[in-house]
């Protein structure tokens, strides 16, 4: 308990003593990460309202029998193929992020890659379903539930990072320390639009690959 107590004091002390220009540095960041997220809002809130008005429709998997490609699906796998990644949040540039910039760039990535991967490949697994051969047919039903809690866990993801961003804030001082260039009102709007009352998705997957 002693040595636990020890290892969070000193974690708590070497963020006291980070210096000036290492806190400048993460704050800098921040406020770049913080813009990028906001570029983002309109695709990722688009995405997640048609991603939303689908998942019903899947949650459980899809219909053993009839039609499946519904307007709500079309349109969600459309909206998913339009979301980009920041240069800023790629692999190339993530890893200079400091601080607690990084874990937000990373968590984006993740959501990003997700939606657009599970969603393209529910688009073409309902191709397959409806108008392939039927080891295709066959093949699409048996791996679909990946794809299906792939959406579901890029939901997830999207949803921590508001609390991420807010956290990250006030460890590096809040308004005080950042002034115009990042307010606490521009944190709350971002914080709500990448939250879990925004962002996750009910109700919970309730398919799993092999069922």
């Amino acid at each position: 308990m002693l040595s636990c107590a020890a290892i969070a004091l000193a974690g708590c002390g070497a963020k006291k003593s980070a210096t000036p220009q290492a806190l400048q540095l993460e704050r800098g960041d921040l406020v770049a990460v913080a813009q990028a997220l906001s570029g983002q809002e309109a695709s990722v809130d688009s995405e997640v309202a048609a991603t939303k008005a689908a998942w019903p429709l899947i949650a459980n998997g899809l219909p053993a029998h009839g039609t499946i490609s519904r307007p709500v699906i079309r349109t969600a796998v459309e909206r998913a193929a339009t979301l980009s990644l920041p240069e800023l949040f790629s692999e190339r540039q993530a890893p200079a992020l400091t601080g607690p910039s990084s874990p937000v760039a990373g968590t984006f990535r993740t959501f990003n890659l997700l939606a657009i991967r599970g969603w393209r490949l529910i688009g073409a697994a309902i191709e397959q379903i409806e108008h392939g051969s039927r080891a295709g047919a066959r093949f699409a039903r048996a791996n679909v539930a990946l794809y299906i809690e792939s959406v579901y866990d890029a939901h997830f993801s999207l949803a921590q990072i508001g609390k991420k961003l807010a956290k990250g804030y006030k460890e590096l001082g809040g308004e005080k320390a950042f002034g115009a260039s990042l307010t606490q009102a521009e944190i709350d709007a971002l914080a709500a639009t990448y939250s879990e009352a925004t962002d996750r998705l009910y109700p919970h997957v309730g398919v799993r690959l092999g069922s």
